[in-house]
């Protein structure tokens, strides 16, 4: 069999980013994020169980501003994770296929996340 000089896909450097393709791989990244965050309140519930004097130094670092930054986008990327998972369920079923109704959807989804995220930080403060 002889071997085409082709590429068999478009080359990164010619391809242009499209807002589904974009919205894929963040899905894909803001779920190993929820997960690592996952992993980290894990801990914290462990050692509220077990050792109260981990508990105590978690907790005085849980209130540092770098673990505030990392909790505010940990939300952030598990409240999309979980409107756009509901984005696809809608797709499983048939509705919104049609690409406008992709393009839509995907923006409402990320805008979605920006709002909620927001009330719930502003309402973890009240």
């Amino acid at each position: 069999m002889a071997h085409s000089a082709r590429p068999v896909s478009p080359h990164l450097q010619i391809y242009k980013p499209q807002l589904t393709s974009v919205l894929s791989i963040l899905h894909r990244i803001t779920g190993i994020i929820a997960f690592a965050g996952a992993i980290c309140i894990l801990v914290w519930l462990v050692s509220l169980a077990w050792d109260a004097p981990m508990y105590y130094f978690l907790q005085n670092i849980a209130v540092s501003i770098p673990i505030q930054i990392f909790l505010f986008f940990w939300t952030l990327a598990l409240v999309y994770h979980l409107l756009n998972g509901l984005r696809h369920l809608a797709w499983d079923s048939g509705k919104g296929l049609e690409l406008p109704d992709v393009y839509k959807s995907g923006k409402l989804v990320v805008s979605l996340s920006i709002i909620v995220t927001v009330i719930i930080w502003l309402t973890k403060t009240l």
